[in-house]
């Protein structure tokens, strides 16, 4: 039904910044909010940052400073800036939008990318 395509995790130095990209595809209606979520080896998943529909942010305390979450509605796009990498941000990261389907465009469902890496060296 809706399918969220990333892109732009790799390796990184420490110090070091990347962006990620998530761009969906589907029968959508409309997309409320969008975020990325990561995990670790041996943790839970935990938000990352979110972007409501309206434009209002959320982040993580970890990465308030240093990443940056922006979204094209046009183009049904989320990006993640990260900046001043760390190894404790190393994770697969995961792309999440609340979609209406155009089937149903009053009812809001979850979709999930498929992860990307992202690994960052000491």
């Amino acid at each position: 039904q809706v399918q969220l395509a990333e892109s732009g995790g790799g390796l990184v130095q420490a110090g070091g910044s990347l962006k990620l990209s998530c761009a969906a595809s589907g029968n959508i209606f409309s997309i409320n909010d969008m975020g990325w979520y990561r995990q670790a080896p041996g943790k839970q998943r935990e938000l990352v940052a979110r972007i409501i529909s309206s434009g209002r942010t959320d982040y993580e305390d970890s990465v308030k400073d240093r990443f940056t979450i922006s979204r094209d509605n046009a183009k049904m796009t989320v990006a993640l800036q990260m900046n001043s990498l760390k190894p404790e941000d190393t994770a697969v990261y995961y792309c999440n939008m609340i979609v209406a389907l155009v089937t149903t465009p009053t009812i809001n469902r979850s979709f999930w990318g498929q992860g990307t890496q992202v690994t960052v060296s000491s």
